[in-house]
């Protein structure tokens, strides 16, 4: 029986981690990379950092494989993230099955939590039901970009004895869901609260969470969606990629 560990390693700062996950680090042989591309390398470079910081008297190895490309623009969104998943576990199950042995026990690094808007569960938890691998898994839990927001900023996410929603872009751009005065928002590759620029909605966003890239701004969203945008834009333009996310509310 082979063995796989999701493990959940916080939001990019190295004290995000929890003893859970060290605990599980320290189990690991073999840690599965999704290789993105050169522009990604800071993402490797963190992993690794963390399994130096954190692994002791242990011999572990990474292997690194190509991330199946994703369609940016796709006519079906449902479809194509059917598809990208598929084409993540044959990656996943030719790893487990080519760079495993017997008795051996891997590890799959996730940013944030991997129960919150990552595919990862997902494909493993696939990968064992066919019943092509004999593979058990764990899960073991993180401190997610929502957590790291609101601590980064000082706030509470919901105000007192109402909920607040957690969503993407994507469904952001029909409109806040009923009822609801507090959106946290992930996943927004189209600067969707810049469609609330009219508004008198505050903003609390933040991209590069716990990392040396880190960047906080809030304010009134007509405020300051203009600076987000730039801001964004040029981080995303110096670094070839940005991960951000963001709390948006009605004023109390």
């Amino acid at each position: 029986m082979k063995r796989v560990l999701i493990i959940g390693v916080g939001a990019g700062d190295p004290d995000y981690i929890t003893m859970q996950a060290v605990k599980a680090l320290n189990r690991v042989d073999v840690f599965f990379l999704m290789d993105k591309g050169p522009a990604k390398h800071k993402l490797r470079a963190l992993r690794e950092d963390l399994c130096r910081r954190h692994i002791e008297d242990r011999v572990y190895r990474f292997v690194e494989a190509p991330s199946p490309p994703r369609d940016s623009d796709p006519a079906d969104y449902r479809a194509s993230v059917d598809r990208l998943n598929r084409d993540k576990q044959d990656v996943f199950e030719r790893l487990i099955a080519g760079e495993m042995k017997d008795g051996e026990t891997a590890g799959i690094l996730v940013w944030g939590d991997p129960m919150l808007y990552d595919s990862t569960i997902r494909n493993i938890a696939a990968i064992a039901a066919a019943g092509r691998q004999a593979i058990d898994y764990e899960v073991i839990p993180g401190i997610t970009a929502v957590q790291a927001l609101a601590a980064r900023h000082r706030i509470p996410l919901n105000r007192i004895a109402e909920p607040v929603a957690l969503t993407t872009g994507r469904r952001l751009a029909e409109g806040l869901p009923p009822g609801i005065d507090s959106v946290v928002v992930m996943l927004d590759g189209e600067d969707t609260y810049r469609r609330f620029a009219d508004t008198d909605m505050e903003i609390y966003w933040g991209a590069y969470l716990g990392t040396p890239d880190e960047i906080l701004v809030h304010g009134k969203v007509s405020a300051v969606a203009g600076e987000i945008h730039r801001r964004r834009r040029a981080a995303r333009e110096a670094n070839g990629w940005i991960m951000d996310t963001y709390l948006m509310r009605k004023p109390g």
